[in-house]
């Protein structure tokens, strides 16, 4: 019997497994090494913030997900890859062996440029610790005003922002919000686009400046911005992606980043029993952004390869597509469409784009693969 392993419970994993729902892998063992048992869909985050939805809406039952699969689902970390045994390492001690593993594991705010910002900034990712700190902010004392800032103006800074922005006011509460960019993380059409739906929600946009530190102060975290110390009360930490250290240290190839290095069939360059998808991975031949669009693509083609590789058939080459819809919530039901330069805005953008979040979450919990494969997402 050949042993599958997947490492993470992250988008590409999850249509894995739906597929495998009613045509199971022949005489293979499947496992799942995941900590959490549900699965929150990054796309709604910014919707869950905002008030807009439940953490029902915007979560499935992964575990119930393997189970239907036929999968084994354990619930821990991986720390490691023995890759000459072929053998997972789990943070608690365990060692999974393997003939086939797929990698899965996503990526973490990237705080090794501003000293301090690990230990006092929350990071936007794993989505569940995200999650805690936003609903300890909403139970801070209602009588103050606090100052939030964000750090990192790609898709997920800008739509948090605004989200933050919107659900304090729906709560009738007074909050500052700033927004950090030290570059700009869109074209000049869609940024003039996203600046005036910033300006709009309130928003402060410090534009082309650089965090240098995070540092404690008496009463929260302070920003140390051009020499200067500015102080808040929370730091959300979502600018660029750092891999997790073991990648390098197992000895898979990695770029320079330290991302594992995949062919077009999403297989390692240096290691061939090993597969890696989403944002831990960097195609090699047609680099990408890190974003769930891709991730979710990678998920059906990681799926018909896994089959394969399992099958003894030849794996199918993996294309990023050319062009890639962005669609960017404003906190209000409001939300910004581009597609290669084609833009569009308005209360509609977001009713298109709740309905397709909508019908991608749903095809999970339905049971029977029903659903969306084309998320929205924002970036």
């Amino acid at each position: 019997m050949k042993r599958l392993l997947l490492l993470g419970g992250g988008h590409a994993h999850a249509v894995v497994l739906r597929g495998l729902v009613g045509a199971p892998l022949s005489d293979t063992r499947v496992t799942l090494v995941t900590p959490h048992d549900l699965h929150t869909y990054s796309g709604m985050l910014p919707g869950l913030v905002a008030g807009h939805y439940t953490v029902d809406d915007v979560q499935f039952d992964l575990a119930g997900l393997a189970r239907a699969a036929g999968a084994e689902l354990v619930p821990d970390s991986a720390a490691g890859l023995d890759l000459a045994l072929g053998v997972a390492e789990l943070e608690d001690g365990r060692r999974i062996a393997y003939d086939i593993v797929s990698l899965n594991l996503g990526s973490a705010p990237n705080t090794s440029r501003a000293p301090g910002a690990a230990m006092y900034s929350l990071p936007a990712k794993p989505f569940e610790r995200f999650l805690e700190g936003w609903y300890a902010m909403l139970a801070q004392d209602a009588s103050q005003v606090p100052t939030i800032s964000l750090v990192g103006a790609g898709a997920a800074g800008v739509e948090l922002a605004m989200a933050i922005r919107h659900r304090f006011m729906i709560l009738g509460r007074e909050v500052r919000v700033v927004l950090y960019s030290e570059k700009p993380s869109f074209a000049a059409p869609l940024m003039q686009r996203i600046a005036g739906a910033l300006q709009r929600s309130g928003v402060e946009l410090r534009a082309d400046t650089v965090v240098e530190a995070v540092e404690r102060g008496e009463t929260g975290p302070v920003l140390v911005v051009r020499g200067e110390r500015e102080p808040c009360d929370a730091v959300i930490w979502t600018a660029g992606a750092a891999p997790l250290p073991w990648f390098a240290a197992s000895g898979l190839a990695t770029d320079e980043h330290g991302f594992v290095l995949v062919d077009e069939t999403l297989r390692s360059t240096s290691h061939p029993a090993v597969f890696a998808v989403g944002d831990c991975a960097t195609l090699r031949d047609a680099r990408h952004p890190k974003s769930g669009v891709f991730a979710v693509r990678h998920g059906n083609a990681l799926a018909r390869n896994l089959r394969c590789a399992v099958e003894g058939r030849n794996l199918a080459r993996y294309a990023p597509q050319k062009q890639v819809l962005a669609l960017i919530s404003c906190g209000a039901r409001y939300a910004i469409a581009d597609w290669g330069g084609l833009a569009a805005e308005g209360e509609w953008v977001w009713r298109w784009k709740d309905w397709l979040d909508r019908r991608w979450v749903q095809g999970f919990k339905s049971g029977d693969g029903s659903g969306s494969e084309e998320p929205a997402e924002g970036g």
